[in-house]
């Protein structure tokens, strides 16, 4: 991997040459893997709703994450696609493939996340979670595989989240239930695709960040007094989706893992981001 003493890119990394594509990557948990995989050589393809500074009430925008790959020596595009229009999922594939050809490595980690409960949940909604976190990245997939397939390689990296675990019964909730349903979802469609890709060359693996101070996590006041001290540095999620993205796809697939699990198991050190 990288020298970890410099936020550089090293065009001899790990991913050196390999096209990466990462949803919702204008800020948080995607705006750190874009970079940190840039920082391995890899060509990323960074796709979000937000363009430019304004258009949304978080910071952070893919032209941002862009321009600092950019002037850290790395390559990347930036690509605008609301993953709840059939047209621009299929042309952020489009784009990916016409600037840097097919792509080595899909990263699904958009997500659009109402805290309602189940009484209230409106069918609108209901149904943009699912499409965002459920159905987009099983579109991606497929339209991704068939390349992946025929040159025998590929990492598909979904992002979950601990939301997915069955919560405990006695203990009050705050309108997740259908966050934690698209997750669950997410990690039985990534166990179920790494069954039928395995020995086809293509891993595909999900992993949860635990508790990251995320613009997203701070608008939703996830962090309270409770909680803060299990607070964890977004490049530590960074590193350890680069670690389930590259190695032998038969050894390292069907993972349902967690971020510090990851860094303790391979013994990571997190690199500072460009």
């Amino acid at each position: 991997m990288s020298d970890l003493s410099e936020s550089r890119v090293n065009q001899r990394g790990v991913l050196a040459g390999k096209v990466v594509v990462v949803t919702g990557a204008s800020r948080g948990i995607g705006d750190a893997i874009a970079r940190r995989f840039a920082m391995e050589g890899a060509k990323v393809v960074v796709s979000a709703r937000t363009v430019d500074s304004g258009e949304h009430y978080l910071p952070g925008t893919i032209n941002e994450t862009v321009a600092a790959i950019q002037a850290a020596g790395g390559e990347a595009l930036a690509v605008k696609a609301d993953l709840a229009s059939a047209e621009d999922r299929e042309l952020l594939i489009t784009a990916a493939e016409a600037e840097y050809g097919s792509g080595d490595i899909l990263v699904n980690n958009a997500a659009i996340t109402y805290f309602i409960p189940v009484e209230d949940f409106p069918e609108k909604r209901f149904r943009l979670m699912m499409d965002v976190q459920v159905w987009a990245p099983f579109e991606l997939a497929q339209r991704v595989l068939p390349s992946m397939q025929e040159k025998g390689s590929g990492w598909i990296l979904n992002i979950s989240s601990h939301a997915a675990i069955h919560p405990e019964k006695t203990l009050s909730g705050r309108g997740g239930t259908v966050y934690g349903m698209c997750k669950a979802a997410l990690e039985r469609f990534t166990t179920g695709l790494a069954q039928e890709t395995y020995h086809k060359g293509v891993a595909v693996n999900v992993i949860s960040p635990g508790l990251v101070a995320t613009p997203g996590v701070m608008h939703h006041k996830l962090i309270n007094a409770e909680n803060e001290n299990r607070v964890t540095p977004v490049e530590h999620m960074a590193e350890a989706c680069l670690r389930l993205c590259h190695g032998d796809p038969n050894e390292l697939t069907g993972r349902i893992d967690y971020a510090d699990e990851v860094m303790e198991e391979f013994n990571l050190q997190a690199a500072e981001l460009i």
